[in-house]
């Protein structure tokens, strides 16, 4: 489980409904010249006549791809408001039926990637419903529209001609390579750069079907993970309760020097022990200590502090490399919660 000057493709996005006819052509047309050069590329970097003629042949610009690109939920609402849609009764209930169902695939899959069976089911469950819609968007198209867009252009030209690698290698039928608008696939919905890093063929069948195969899906969300430093020792972090002087708590603990990695680790305060903090008045929710256990913790007040608080672990960090927003990481880890 993510990411104008002169002509751009958001325009076609955000004013297609005004363009006259001929503009519109043109824009089109300055799309198919970029088109052909892409195939020139492509024949360069050795992909087949054949492929790049069944792939890039005939494509026309998706314009929903830009504009949902440029207002991504997890940066445009308040942690209260996405949250509370995606932590739904019938995606907690249906989790907890998936662990039933699927129980000692999961565990099975857990101990052999080091990852707690709750929070593949909860990465699962967030990312495509577990696996009930994993996008109708045509992969091809959507990357070669936003590699044509100049906001994230050359990200998005490597992650077209990776699709392409993967399409090559036939993990996939070209016709069924669908996914989401961004190009993420299948119900992990793994870009193509991290489908060829890190998806698995835990089945052993000489594919990595990440769209089809409970094992595969399973084992590549965990091998993910674990590759960017899943520790099963620990949880993601916790819900908590602020002292009174919460306000001069977040100020008095603001990172001095800003914490690197994704930019949502901005909005988190220093790293202190848990034991300081409980020093601090932090508490759990039922207002009870905080454990006792040697392990640091950053807070974050994703809709300030009159909001929700949470203490955040190294997992946490871990979260963010699937999807860089708070409202997304804390809402995972709320849900694996759930399946305790």
């Amino acid at each position: 489980m993510k990411l104008l000057k002169r002509f751009s493709l958001g325009a076609v996005a955000f004013s297609l409904c005004g363009l006259s006819h001929v503009a519109l052509a043109e824009q089109q047309q300055d799309f198919q010249t970029w088109l052909e050069a892409l195939k020139v590329e492509a024949k360069q970097k050795g992909f087949s006549d054949q492929l790049i003629e069944e792939a890039l042949t005939g494509l026309k610009p998706y314009p929903k791809a830009i504009k949902s690109d440029r207002a991504q939920p997890e940066f445009k609402r308040t942690f209260k408001r996405y949250s509370t849609k995606r932590l739904s009764d019938w995606r907690i209930n249906t989790g907890l039926k998936m662990k039933k169902e699927h129980g000692e695939l999961l565990e099975k899959v857990g101990k052999a990637y080091g990852v707690q069976p709750r929070f593949i089911l909860a990465f699962w469950g967030l990312e495509t419903n577990y696996g009930n819609y994993t996008g109708n968007n045509d992969i091809i198209r959507s990357l070669a529209t936003l590699a044509y867009d100049k906001r994230r252009g050359p990200y998005f030209r490597k992650e077209l001609f990776n699709a392409l690698t993967i399409l090559k290698e036939g993990h996939i039928k070209l016709e069924d390579m669908k996914g989401s608008w961004s190009g993420a696939m299948g119900q992990g919905q793994f870009m193509p750069s991290s489908f060829l890093q890190l998806a698995q063929d835990f089945d052993g069948d000489g594919r990595k079907d990440i769209w089809h195969t409970h094992a595969d899906v399973f084992a590549s969300i965990a091998n993910y993970l674990k590759h960017y430093g899943w520790n099963d020792q620990q949880t993601w972090g916790r819900q908590i309760t602020l002292p009174e002087n919460a306000k001069q708590l977040v100020a008095d603990t603001k990172q001095v020097t800003p914490e690197k990695g994704c930019r949502a680790l901005r909005a988190h305060s220093e790293k202190l022990p848990l034991s300081q903090w409980n020093e601090l008045g932090v508490r759990r929710l039922n207002n009870a200590e905080l454990p006792t256990v040697n392990l640091k913790a950053t807070l974050t007040v994703p809709d300030g502090v009159n909001g929700d608080a949470f203490l955040t672990y190294g997992n946490f960090r871990t979260i963010l490399r699937y999807n860089c927003a708070n409202s997304y990481a804390i809402t995972v880890g709320l849900l694996s919660d759930k399946f305790k």
